[in-house]
């Protein structure tokens, strides 16, 4: 059978033979046992209820095997055996552009070369699903090969649950992940549901098909390290960095390193995953001995290297070396998947990879234990780093409100606040987000590296235009764009799709996009799929991370994120998803995003502009009505460009009046 056979097929009426267990591949760990007897029962008929009855049989035995040893139904026999990658849009069997658009987006973050448990359909974070097994890929692949431009494909935390009649203007796909009732988003809540096969956790960009690979966070990340020096005054050059992590997100902190200039530690305790980052050129030294890792970080200082270093080790234990060797760290951050940390997102230190992974599924209860021991541990080495001059900032990774449930000493004397600011709070959020600062990220369908060159020269020059004429609070957002687009073909950025991300406003990002949509129509480049991570302005409602800069006492609720993807449906987006969980953990955060097809139409022009102006204006409203400065000039900035818009504006309180009640 050909590919686009195959994808037309959907589920096999035949079963395919049963593959073998690939040991090479970076696989998630076995997930603790949670299910019921009953429950398990339960598992199993969800899991077949995608087969027909002759074949239960045969599979039941199978899928017990798979519940009993990972955790999980993934249904391995049906990972297809054609190569998962982002191909050419035309590669693609489909009446719809924009579904064959969302199928090239779908394989891109299930690339063996992009998502980090590959077989386990993982993308990045440790558990952030594109689906939840085989039978699920293999439906929705099919339902989007039927689908027309009159159709909309619902998506229920990976199950594809029908087409539906709609109409040309309505989202081609509307996903949902892991929107549970809220009393029920404890992390145990997760792990059962998840295991009996309805529900999951999307993350961010992972459920929603919108992952790039790590290039999406490299560009965040440069932007926090380059602001983070300026805050403390300090030039990159020949000073340190020191964070951990190296999976699908946090792999991209020692290139983002190595693009701001500074020297970078890195630790990691996945031996796969840090010989992947090596081989892919994200970190430029591995190091296994904490010994030659000061010496190494010594003689960078001394020669003001710009390196990175991948320390393969506990993040703890290279902390407190540092301390006993007095080896004096600019920047802190940690960016292992605290959202997560019972199931593989922090490990304990003192104990090895395998055996901390064999006691989180069988011993789940001492596993804790022991995470929140080295928790504690990680906060205290912290702070006396940070009595010496070390500047540490949350990277919105649950770090700070993990170590506080383990009982660390990280709140503040209010024993309300953390005492650390995460890097919203103090970075991103007052000189990037209040301004409607986002990662607007687009993929040229055609898989071509030649086109990727041309749309980077293409949103280069229309920035430099709208530097031009730009106010003055917002030319160094402008100045650190231009010279990311500028250095992004030399920084071989590229894993997966042919992709770009770019900070940008509204005005940036309408520019752009109709620059684009104009070079379609010329024939210059193939169309261009636009989305943006949903770590943005307006798209995620997370107090201890998007939205931690937010004082009115709002910052709990969730009325931005749904107003953005509502929003986002009706005013042309190809397809639109909403999450609970995404960086911060389930229960922490709702999240949402979209994606977008522009083929060189008139249509597409309109559709750029209406949803795009409404994707970045509706959170600087909300942002303005906190009373944040910054925002407050930004909705006005907008109101003068946009007559339509009328947008209320808060009124001011002396604290003065205040003081005497």
């Amino acid at each position: 059978m050909t590919f686009k056979e195959q994808i037309q097929q959907g589920i096999p009426t035949i079963l395919p033979i049963k593959k073998e267990y690939n040991a090479s591949i970076n696989h998630a760990p076995k997930r603790k046992e949670i299910l019921s007897a009953d429950e398990k029962k339960l598992a199993l008929k969800n899991a077949l209820r995608y087969f027909d009855t002759e074949q239960h049989a045969e599979l039941l035995p199978e899928f017990a095997d798979e519940l009993k040893e990972y955790g999980r139904i993934y249904m391995y026999r049906f990972k297809p055996d054609y190569k998962i990658y982002a191909r050419d849009i035309a590669a693609y069997p489909g009446k719809s552009e924009q579904a064959k658009s969302i199928m090239l987006m779908i394989q891109n973050n299930l690339d063996d070369a992009v998502a980090q448990h590959p077989c386990e359909l993982i993308t990045y974070g440790g558990n952030g699903a594109v689906f939840q097994n085989w039978a699920q890929y293999l439906l929705t692949m099919q339902y989007l090969s039927e689908m027309t431009d009159k159709q909309t494909l619902t998506m229920y935390s990976g199950h594809p649950m029908g087409l539906f009649p709609s109409n040309k203007n309505a989202p081609r796909v509307v996903v949902t992940n892991g929107m549970v009732i809220p009393n029920y988003s404890k992390p145990d809540d997760w792990e059962k549901m998840n295991a009996l096969g309805v529900s999951q956790y999307g993350q961010m960009t992972a459920g929603s098909y919108m992952y790039i690979g790590p290039q999406g966070i490299v560009h965040g990340t440069t932007i926090t390290v380059l602001n983070a020096f300026r805050k403390i005054k300090k030039e990159p050059k020949g000073n340190l960095f020191v964070t951990s992590g190296l999976g699908g997100m946090s792999g991209a902190q020692p290139k983002a390193g190595n693009i701001a200039g500074c020297i970078t530690v890195c630790a990691e305790v996945n031996p796969k995953i840090t010989q992947v980052r090596l081989e892919q050129g994200w970190i430029d030294e591995k190091i296994t001995d904490v010994d030659a890792l000061v010496a190494r970080v010594k003689l960078a200082k001394e020669h003001k290297e710009i390196v990175s270093l991948a320390y393969l080790g506990n993040i703890v234990d290279v902390w407190e070396k540092f301390d006993e060797e007095n080896v004096h760290i600019d920047l802190g951050s940690d960016q292992t998947s605290l959202h997560n940390p019972w199931a593989g997102g922090y490990y304990p230190t003192g104990i090895s990879f395998e055996e901390a992974n064999i006691m989180m599924a069988e011993n789940p209860k001492e596993f804790k234990v022991k995470v929140q021991e080295t928790l504690r541990r990680h906060a205290n080495v912290i702070n006396k780093h940070t009595a010496k001059g070390t500047y540490f900032f949350d990277y919105g990774n649950a770090f700070l409100l993990e170590a506080s449930r383990a009982g660390a000493d990280v709140m503040a004397e209010n024993n309300i606040d953390f005492k650390y600011s995460s890097y919203v709070q103090d970075i991103m959020g007052p000189m990037c987000f209040d301004y409607g600062f986002g990662p607007f990220r687009w993929v040229c369908a055609s898989g071509k590296s030649k086109d990727l060159a041309k749309t980077d020269k293409i949103a280069c020059k229309v920035l430099e235009k709208i530097k031009k004429n730009s106010p003055k609070e917002i030319q160094q957002q402008m100045a650190d764009n231009i010279q990311w687009i500028k250095g992004a073909q030399e920084n071989k950025l590229v894993v997966g799709s042919q992709a770009r991300i770019l900070y940008a406003d509204a005005e940036g990002r309408i520019k752009i996009a109709k620059a684009f949509n104009k070079a379609i129509k010329k024939g210059k480049i193939g169309n261009v799929i636009l989305g943006r991570d949903h770590h943005d302005v307006s798209g995620t409602d997370s107090p201890y991370r998007e939205t931690s800069n937010i004082y009115d006492g709002s910052k709990f609720t969730a009325d931005m994120a749904i107003q953005n993807v509502i929003g986002d449906s009706f005013r042309g987006a190809t397809w639109v998803s909403i999450h609970n969980g995404g960086g911060v953990g389930w229960g922490e955060v709702i999240n949402g995003g979209f994606g977008m097809l522009i083929d060189g139409s008139k249509v597409a022009s309109k559709r750029l502009e209406s949803m795009l102006f409404w994707d970045v204006n509706n959170g600087i409203s909300r942002r303005n009505w906190a009373r944040n400065e910054e925002a407050i000039f930004a909705i006005k900035r907008a109101m003068k460009s946009e007559k339509s818009l009328k947008v209320t504006i808060p009124n001011l309180v002396d604290n003065a009046l205040l003081e005497n009640l």
